[in-house]
């Protein structure tokens, strides 16, 4: 198949709405945008929540609270069968190998290690966190597992 063959599945395209052009179409008289006033003008869009210059729920409501999910860091996971698959020479592991390898983004710090996948070597892992699964299997390897 080539660019110039490739054509628009049945039913995909639809002619333009023509409004305005007299009332046996359907869309005649008011063309589909009701009787007067903000709405049936040109250009007409009003934002979500506005009611007409009253004051809006949202602000006639009080707000509380404090929320810390919006300062939350989430930890770049890595997970032990992706580490097996590191080259054979590289023997320490951390941050700065795993974005070489491509396994998160280099400007990532905060790395946890999770316990999926088995080791069959001996690593010396470096990490903001370890899962207890991962912690034992590191360990059962002959390898370490250091808290950064």
């Amino acid at each position: 198949m080539k660019l110039h063959e490739l054509k628009n599945v049945a039913g995909a395209v639809h002619r333009r709405k023509r409004v305005g052009c007299g009332e046996g179409s359907g869309h005649g008289k008011t063309s589909g945008r009701g009787g007067k006033g903000q709405t049936a003008r040109s250009g007409s869009s009003i934002r979500p929540g506005f009611e007409g210059g009253q004051m809006p729920l949202y602000r006639k409501l009080p707000h509380r609270g404090f929320n810390q999910a919006s300062f939350r860091t989430e930890p770049a996971v890595v997970n032990l069968g992706d580490l097996s698959r590191l080259d054979a020479a590289v023997v320490e592991v951390d941050a700065k190998i795993l974005a070489d390898a491509g396994l998160i983004r280099k400007d990532e710090v905060f790395v946890k290690v999770l316990g999926d996948g088995d080791l069959a070597r001996a690593l010396k892992i470096t990490a903001s966190k370890f899962s207890s699964s991962a912690k034992a299997k590191i360990e059962a390897a002959g390898g370490q597992a250091i808290i950064a």
